[in-house]
């Protein structure tokens, strides 16, 4: 089911950028219905797309306490050690402003400062995901956020899931509405009625929830457009091929376009794993999904040795990345790209997903070469500071309009020249 190929014949099967223009025209046309005419469109998108007929979004504070009765104090009790374990983690990425001074007078610096208002999208509906709630809201509360504000689509008969109302609440988060959709990032981007709008909009949906995040970028901002999930696992001999099954599935049932690779040199971990995927797969409840994607964008690649294999790995640059092999801390430094790097055969990829306290919001589709997981810095912006003294402009103004000359904006030279000469006269 799953292919076995050499590294050197190994193709990468990533989908084509697909244009999605039908897509991309309805939640045009979703986001300047919004933007016009407020709470009418998003009761009128709510109706046609959730079932739901709302006359007011803002999910009632009783709703918030009844979820408890629906949910097991086993899950309290996890979810309130792993809001612990990621607000502990995120905590640790706290920047401070900082001035530099030196001996002509002149102050720099960076003044860091929370966003003020930040929308953060749940997916819900007939799924429902905690901890996206959790990822998402803790590190912006970590940074400072005053106004953090949660949408999440509604039931046919209005109700939003009893675990995300729980995650809310454990987080304090009382400014929560049952919206889905491009219409709920419409909503946040350029506000209703009803809704004020944010600063920021974060969080993973479909695939209108993410074209509708592209198109209101730079309006408000925007984390990421996520794409479909993906793991690669290095792994050699010493490797538990029921292990590694696991968690290439673990991935792979997030969807069909999903990626699941396991990289080894041993042929025979490869075809291990291989029989241990057919025998896991069967048992699945997401066994249509996931075996789609097993068969269509999952591989098993040999290489001649591990450090084919880590060259492998910088190329795909996974989102999760696991590192299967009796000597894992002599191989991290090898890793260039991954979203995040998970080491030795009990740090399975959900340990991450739910509970030790890193991020899950991570780089999918190659972006690893070039973003970095959700953190504290995205909830924050930096402010340059800049206070130059009359010695320093005295001293180097020549040189600035210089470089201002050079690029022919005579006012830009000026604004120093014009200093220059009066200072000089006193």
């Amino acid at each position: 089911m799953i292919r076995i190929v050499e590294a050197d014949n190994f193709i990468l099967k990533r989908e084509e950028a697909e244009p999605y223009e039908q897509e991309r025209e309805i939640v045009l046309d979703i986001l300047e219905r919004v933007r016009r005419h407020g709470d009418e469109a998003l009761r009128a998108f709510t109706r046609r797309f959730d079932g739901a007929e709302l006359e007011d979004f803002r999910i009632p504070a009783a709703a918030f306490a009844a979820a408890y009765q629906q949910v097991t104090p086993a899950f309290v009790d996890a979810l309130r050690d792993a809001i612990r374990n990621i607000r502990r983690y995120h905590e640790a990425q706290r920047r401070q402003s900082y001035l530099l001074t030196d001996e002509e007078g002149t102050t720099l610096g960076q003044l860091v400062r929370p966003l003020q208002r930040v929308g953060v999208y749940v997916p819900g509906g007939t799924a429902a995901y905690p901890s996206t709630v959790l990822m998402n809201v803790i590190p912006a509360q970590v940074a400072g956020v005053p106004e953090i504000v949660v949408v999440t689509p509604p039931g046919k008969e209005g109700n939003v899931h009893p675990g995300i109302l729980v995650a809310l609440q454990e987080l304090g988060i009382s400014e929560a509405y049952r919206l889905g959709g491009a219409q709920a990032i419409g909503a946040l981007a350029y506000g209703t009625e009803s809704i004020r709008p944010v600063d920021k909009i974060v969080g993973p949906g479909n695939i209108y929830v993410a074209l509708a995040k592209q198109a209101v970028f730079g309006k408000v901002g925007i984390e990421s457009i996520a794409g479909p999930s993906d793991i690669l696992v290095i792994a050699d001999d010493t490797a538990d091929p029921e292990y590694v099954a696991a968690d290439l599935l673990s991935q792979a049932e997030h969807g069909e376009l999903s990626q699941a690779i396991l990289v080894t040199p041993s042929r025979r971990l490869a075809e291990q794993t291989a029989a241990a995927l057919e025998r896991q797969l069967a048992v699945l409840p997401r066994r249509q999904i996931t075996e789609v994607s097993i068969r269509d964008r999952g591989a098993i690649v040999l290489t001649r040795d591990l450090q084919e294999a880590m060259a492998v790995a910088n190329r795909v640059a996974p989102e999760h990345l696991e590192l299967l092999v009796s000597e894992p801390d002599d191989w991290i430094g090898r890793i260039v790209n991954a979203g995040a790097i998970f080491v030795g055969m009990y740090s399975t990829e959900p340990v991450g997903d739910y509970y030790c306290g890193s991020n899950h919001v991570l780089p999918t589709e190659g972006t690893a070469r070039f973003s970095s997981p959700l953190n504290v810095d995205d909830f924050m912006k930096k402010t340059s500071l800049i206070r130059y003294s009359k010695q320093a402009l005295l001293t180097h103004g020549q040189k600035i309009i210089a470089l201002a000359e050079a690029e022919g904006l005579q006012a830009h030279a000026n604004a120093v020249r014009i200093r220059l000469q009066k200072e000089g006269d006193r």
